[in-house]
């Protein structure tokens, strides 16, 4: 058994609202025969601490923004059984995707889903105290900014409403809040998190400090507020815990989860099942399977859905004796060829896999669908992104290139193993070389589709990327509907 939080759905988290999100992507008004509200709830620490499991719980969701966020980008093709499999991703890929899709709407959901657990914790944050209940706070804090982040990201402006639950006509009335209003909400609850919480979290998969820094840290970047990302990254890397590993290839394994490259990391299980008709409702990762190798028989990984394979071009991006190939990529006709192991192909098959997300061979005793249950954590925020964030924050933003040259160094020396590597370039050169390393150090995470966005480099790199429009997502066709012409679509949808 893992020795880390976990995360389940539990009754405090579904009843969190006059509303809840159902499998159908709808909003469901309930009577429950047993309502929490503030008269029967947040009495006592354990009330507290169960409304903050409930907040975690949605992370699990993110699962589809890591596996779209890929797959809209350079780095992969859809793939999948045909053409139609999963239409909605299959949109993405070739950037044809409209306000009618399904699995962006489940994103929006999702986030938004989050956002109110942590309002809803928010709102009663005052009802009763105990010692500690500020680092809770915290930690919701963080929970919110991060789900935030993640609307802004793919959406753009969102409706923000802080400390209170949204309730059914917010709608109307409650307008999609500037990108830059949306950005000061995140920027002060993640300097709130780490001004009460410590490096040491309380339980492994509660967050910490480090992350808190991290995804502050981010967020400035992504706002190209380099001189406050520089500090903030700085701060990180010289008192917080992390450090890098010798051997690359363990942080992805089982037992590299919630090692010390790990600033922030979705814990999952396989001890409870979910069906395809409700994914969300999974504890594993279900991004996983649906990145397996379709039809696979042999050592170490078992079967999946063909999803998200590697294209050429992301394996020409690998130096030719860059050794992280072998970690991110699975060649699978050499494999098979070495490993005596079966497959069969799908749709835009490439002859390559996600390496560090395939699904891995473990006890036949996992509850529900083995593709849906996953255990694999999703690294979230690794260590090696701080490093390569803190050297874009000083180059960019002329502030020092030695500085910059000596975090992308220390990455390379090592994953290549030596000192031969290292970058001398200075400027624009110096910036093309971390977006090198940021593409193959985090391929396959989910980052690189907004790298290129916050970059202005999309355009020139994504087949069918339009400026002007595919920087973001269409808002959901149904929240314009329901909104009564209080929300506008994002332009050129």
């Amino acid at each position: 058994m893992k020795n880390k939080i976990l995360l389940k759905t539990i009754i405090s988290g579904v009843l969190l609202s006059l509303f809840i999100f159902s499998c159908t992507d709808e909003y469901v008004e309930i009577s429950p025969e047993y309502s929490i509200d503030s008269e029967n709830y947040f009495n006592s620490e354990n009330d507290y601490y169960y409304a903050l499991i409930s907040a975690y719980d949605l992370l699990q969701t993110t699962y589809a923004n890591a596996l779209l966020g890929e797959i809209a980008s350079n780095n992969t093709l859809c793939g999948g059984e045909n053409p139609t499999d999963v239409i909605g991703w299959q949109q993405v890929d070739d950037m044809i995707h409209t306000e009618v899709n399904s699995n962006l709407h489940d994103i929006w959901n999702w986030m938004f889903a989050g956002v109110q657990r942590t309002n809803y914790f928010m709102e009663f944050k005052d009802k009763t105290d105990f010692e500690g209940k500020n680092k809770m706070i915290g930690e919701i804090r963080f929970l919110r900014a991060y789900y935030y982040f993640e609307l802004v990201k793919w959406f753009g402006p969102v409706p923000l409403k802080i400390d209170e639950r949204f309730n059914l006509g917010d709608e109307t009335s409650i307008p999609r809040s500037d990108i830059s209003a949306v950005y000061a909400q995140i920027e002060a609850d993640l300097i709130y998190a780490d001004s009460v919480l410590t490096y040491d979290a309380p339980e492994i998969g509660r967050v910490a400090k480090g992350a808190a820094q991290a995804l502050l840290g981010k967020a400035y970047l992504y706002q190209d507020k380099f001189e406050e990302a520089a500090d903030i990254l700085e701060k990180l890397i010289q008192e917080g815990p992390y450090y890098l590993v010798t051997d690359y290839a363990s942080t992805f394994e089982m037992d590299g989860e919630n090692g010390p490259e790990s600033v922030f990391e979705v814990q999952y299980t396989d001890v409870e099942g979910a069906g395809f008709d409700c994914l969300q409702c999974s504890e594993g990762n279900v991004a996983v399977g649906f990145s397996g190798v379709r039809g696979y028989d042999g050592p170490l990984f078992t079967a999946g859905f063909s999803f998200n394979v590697p294209t050429q071009d992301a394996v020409d991006e690998f130096e030719s004796d860059d050794p992280r190939i072998d970690v991110a990529i699975l060649d699978i006709e050499a494999w098979a060829a070495s490993n005596s192991a079966e497959y069969t192909t799908g749709n835009e098959h490439t002859g390559y896999f996600n390496r560090k997300y395939l699904p891995r061979k473990r006890s036949t005793d996992a509850a529900g669908d083995l593709n849906l249950t996953n255990p694999n954590n999703y690294r979230a925020i690794r260590f090696a992104d701080v490093l390569l964030m803190a050297a874009e924050a000083y180059n960019r933003g002329n502030i020092d290139d030695s500085k910059a040259q000596e975090y992308l160094n220390l990455l390379r020396d090592y994953r290549f193993g030596d000192v031969d590597h290292r970058i001398t370039l200075t400027g624009t050169s110096l910036t093309d070389a971390i977006y090198h390393e940021r593409r193959v150090e985090l391929m396959g995470e989910g980052h690189h589709f907004f790298d290129l966005v916050r970059t202005g480099r999309a355009a020139d790199e994504i087949a069918g990327f339009v400026a002007g429009k595919n920087e973001v997502f269409p808002i959901p066709l149904e929240e314009i509907q329901f909104s009564n012409g209080n929300w506008s679509q994002n332009p050129n949808y």
